[in-house]
């Protein structure tokens, strides 16, 4: 997922980074330089997941229904750290203006986006990219 929101990000223009595992770790090998990604001290995902809630304004996870084990750690860490955090489940009705509300309600400057692996959830990759690019285009762009 994290990908996913980073490539739509630099496909708009927009800013992006946040943190990886020791080593660039991923499920599918190695995390690409293009992605601008620093290094937590170790190669454990949940200290990765962690510091990118505690360092961001509030935390996007999209789903495809129920929130797997995993990303239910995401919200765990949004609650410990006092971070809005909003669940968009994918095979439901998306709603660009509640996003965009709740962005500007929550004062969100930094935005986190989490959601399950693509083994956990095969196709949600390209979803999430699908659903990204409409809620992070800039209105009127």
């Amino acid at each position: 997922m994290d990908r996913a929101a980073m490539g739509v990000a630099m496909e708009l223009g927009l800013s992006c980074g946040g943190w990886c595992p020791k080593g660039r770790k991923a499920e599918d090998g190695v995390i690409p330089a293009k992605y601008p990604l620093e290094e937590t001290p170790s190669d454990d995902y949940r200290q990765r997941t962690e510091w990118n809630v505690r360092d961001s304004d509030g935390t996007l996870i999209l789903t495809v229904g129920a929130v797997s084990v995993g990303t239910a750690l995401t919200v765990e860490f949004a609650r410990k750290h006092k971070r809005p955090c909003l669940v968009l489940d994918l095979a439901g009705a998306l709603s660009v203006d509640a996003f965009r509300l709740w962005i500007e309600q929550s004062r969100i400057r930094v935005l986190n986006v989490a959601g399950p692996r693509e083994s956990k959830q095969p196709g949600i990759h390209d979803r999430a990219v699908a659903v990204l690019r409409q809620l992070l285009v800039r209105p009127g762009s």
